[in-house]
């Protein structure tokens, strides 16, 4: 495979490993790797959105993943989930390309919204930890 058919996306969400639609992505991935872009999570329910806005920016709000490298095919699979279409498509998610906050050598897509649509933000940069810390307070109660 050449390098060309090497695609690296940045994911924050139910694709990250033991959450809801790993299983999606799971046979295109050739390697991840951590990292933070720059953003913030939004709740939408089962998953979050990224939004990459003013409020974002004037907090320096990161949010925390895994760059994924997967294959042309494993795109075009993000892109249906995602609803991506394309370019001025009336797309859910635009898919922009980013650099990481700590390693700007590491760059690629991610599925983001413009806006927060309303959603409440998620306490803190990563959406496992606060799914955990729900299951926690479920637990607890």
């Amino acid at each position: 495979m050449s390098v060309r058919d090497k695609i690296t996306v940045f994911a924050y969400g139910s694709l990250l490993p033991g959450l809801i639609n790993h299983a999606v992505i799971a046979p295109f991935l050739m390697h991840s790797r951590s990292g933070m872009i720059a953003g913030r999570l939004v709740n939408v329910g089962a998953y979050p959105a990224a939004v990459r806005d003013q409020a974002a920016r004037a907090d320096g709000a990161v949010i925390e993943g895994l760059w994924l490298t997967i294959d042309r095919a494993g795109l075009a699979v993000l892109d249906e989930l995602e609803e991506f279409y394309g370019i001025e498509e009336n797309n859910d998610y635009d898919r922009v390309w980013v650099q990481d906050v700590g390693a700007p050598e590491l760059e690629g897509w991610v599925y983001i919204w413009p806006s927060d649509r309303g959603f409440p933000p998620v306490p803190g940069s990563s959406w496992p930890d606060f799914i955990n810390s729900l299951t926690t307070k479920l637990k607890l109660s």
